[in-house]
């Protein structure tokens, strides 16, 4: 996979995320594109791999592009960024366990990796959609 089809796969995904629920999620990306299995995802959220990185399907040269065109694609969008804890799933305990994404923890690419992208727009119209839906469904109720 050239450089320009990795770029094209990312945006194409972060599109769609964006207009399906109006945020794109780096993990999601990761999965869409092939790179990262949901069986995978559960396992690393579940604590099972130590960091999500060793089982990704790509060096971490690709890796890295991948995450830069997310930035990319998120500024040239006006999207805004989140910081999300990513915690592991199934944990009785108090604090829960933060997952690590790379095995450097460097704190910039761990921050990548948590980073969503939000669209307030696409959201807001989605919740006026919602609405929509809702009020029409009461009033097919009341008939």
């Amino acid at each position: 996979m050239t450089d320009k089809d990795i770029a094209a796969k990312v945006h194409s995904s972060m599109y769609r995320q964006i207009q399906d629920r109006g945020i794109a999620i780096p993990v999601q990306i990761l999965i869409d594109i092939g790179v990262l299995s949901k069986q995978d995802y559960e396992n690393w959220r579940f604590g099972r791999v130590d960091y999500l990185e060793r089982v990704c399907k790509a060096n971490l040269r690709k890796l890295s592009i991948i995450m830069r065109e997310v930035r990319v694609y998120g500024q040239k969008s006006a999207l805004k960024p989140s910081w999300t804890f990513y915690g592991r799933w199934g944990e009785k305990k108090k604090p829960v366990t933060k997952l690590r994404f790379s095995k450097s923890g460097n704190e910039g690419i761990e921050r990548g990796y948590a980073t969503h992208y939000i669209s307030h727009q696409m959201i807001a119209k989605h919740h006026q959609m919602a609405d929509a839906k809702k009020d029409k469904s009461n009033c097919e109720d009341v008939l």
